[in-house]
């Protein structure tokens, strides 16, 4: 049954249209995972139980692998082509976090720079390389956090999530995006060491593939969650 939410104004899209194309890519991707993985157990399951060995092929796996991160990066620039406005809006709101987290580390550094002084010598404040590396590492590290507690609680990784944004160094939905672009990187990687493994172990490929499919399909769920 659809309801009103699942069609919302175009300047507001749900998070499941807002990404569409990247969770029909990440399902496509997961059902190629484990037909590649059927592809090395098949034979072997069809093998007679006195057969001594069994002939497989991981070309699957391989062929998975490789066409993995363009089937994703193509699926992130067609939702960007759809949704526009709320691409220029997503831009401005990461300006605002980015600065703010910024300048809440220029903050810390100043109060850690008087305590210094006031106690005697010490490290001069953190250069601003350094504060502006730190902002993004607090988005990356928010993100690994939220899709680690959403994997054994999702209503507490919700919990953590407004816990997060409330001091406004972080929004809502570019915290969630975070946590799903940190299940893409553990399913690519789990896919990358599939490719090396293919022509030395099939059977280890095809389990590392299905090793992806977690990742992945935690990632189609923070994708399409809406916490608003």
């Amino acid at each position: 049954m659809t309801t009103a939410s699942d069609f919302p104004s175009p300047l507001l899209p749900a998070r499941r249209r807002r990404h569409a194309r990247l969770i029909a890519a990440l399902t496509t991707l997961i059902g190629a995972c484990a037909e590649a993985a059927g592809e090395v157990y098949g034979p072997i399951a069809a093998a007679t139980p006195d057969q001594e060995g069994v002939e497989v092929e991981a070309l699957s796996c391989i062929r998975v692998a490789m066409s993995a991160p363009s089937l994703l990066d193509l699926a992130r620039s067609e939702d960007a082509t759809r949704w526009p406005d709320a691409v220029v809006r997503e831009v401005a709101a990461s300006r605002r976090t980015y600065a703010a987290r910024v300048a809440l580390a220029d903050a810390h550094d100043a109060h850690d720079a008087a305590h210094r002084t006031a106690s005697g010598p010490g490290r001069g404040p953190v250069p601003p390389s350094a504060a502006a590396s730190g902002a993004w590492m607090e988005l990356v590290s928010a993100g690994d956090e939220v899709a680690a507690c959403w994997r054994d609680d999702p209503q507490q990784a919700a919990v953590l999530v407004r816990e997060l944004t409330v001091g406004g160094e972080l929004v809502v939905d570019e915290v969630l995006d975070a946590a799903v672009d940190a299940m893409v990187v553990c399913g690519l990687l789990a896919l990358a060491e599939a490719r090396t493994m293919a022509r030395v172990d099939p059977s280890a490929a095809a389990e590392l593939c299905l090793t992806a499919t977690p990742y992945l399909t935690l990632a189609v769920t923070l994708a399409s969650a809406d916490l608003d």
